[in-house]
């Protein structure tokens, strides 16, 4: 397989790029501590193997051709990065960092997390787009290259987005003891979150 050191080197740039599944991964470990971050972490990780199935079995090629599959996709991830930002706007703490406020269950957040990496679209055009160019032309599987591919993806990711999670926890224990920032970072955090679905629909 041509190019793999490639492929990771470009992999963990663009995992380390700010995006949706990264700030969440860090909102989850300000707002519960590093055990919910590293839960969001693997849940974000466990969902690229939606993205890598897609590519294995050739479906990239189906939506790559057909407008309305994508732009389905897109909407849809565009919808949930609306979603969380006005909850986070309406939050009266960041990111649930309130006294009061009930943590969520680590399996939920591990849920939660799959569930948006699968509609991020971002995730989706790198699979689509991206994976393919690093298969050998006149493979006799490149299902299996892709898949392995993919795996190396995940890889690289989970040990990135816990990296992530890690060091949240440290910032969130620090905000749990001066709760008046938590509504200022819940107000950037929102405006971002739907700035990004905004973007995500409008684009080309």
């Amino acid at each position: 397989m041509p190019n793999l050191w490639l492929f990771l080197l470009t992999s963990v740039a663009i995992t380390l790029a700010p995006g949706p599944d990264n700030m969440q991964v860090i909102a989850r470990g300000i707002a519960q501590g590093r055990r919910a971050g590293l839960a969001a972490a693997a849940g974000f990780t466990f969902g690229c193997l939606f993205h890598t199935t897609i590519a294995a079995v050739g479906l990239a090629a189906v939506l790559r051709s057909s407008p309305w599959a994508f732009q389905g996709i897109k909407l849809a991830g565009a919808a949930y990065l609306i979603w969380i930002g006005i909850k986070a706007l309406r939050a009266r703490g960041a990111m649930a960092l309130a006294n009061d406020a009930a943590p969520q269950p680590l399996l939920a957040v591990f849920r939660q997390s799959v569930f948006a990496n699968m509609l991020n679209p971002k995730v989706t055009l790198f699979f689509l787009v991206f994976l393919p160019q690093f298969v050998s032309a006149d493979a006799a599987h490149p299902g299996w290259q892709m898949l392995l591919l993919g795996l190396v993806f995940m890889g690289q990711t989970i040990v990135v987005f816990s990296a992530y999670g890690w060091f949240a926890g440290v910032l969130g224990a620090w905000l749990k003891r001066r709760p008046g920032a938590g509504r200022w970072l819940d107000r950037v955090a929102g405006a971002i979150f739907i700035g990004l679905g905004l973007r995500v629909a409008l684009q080309g």
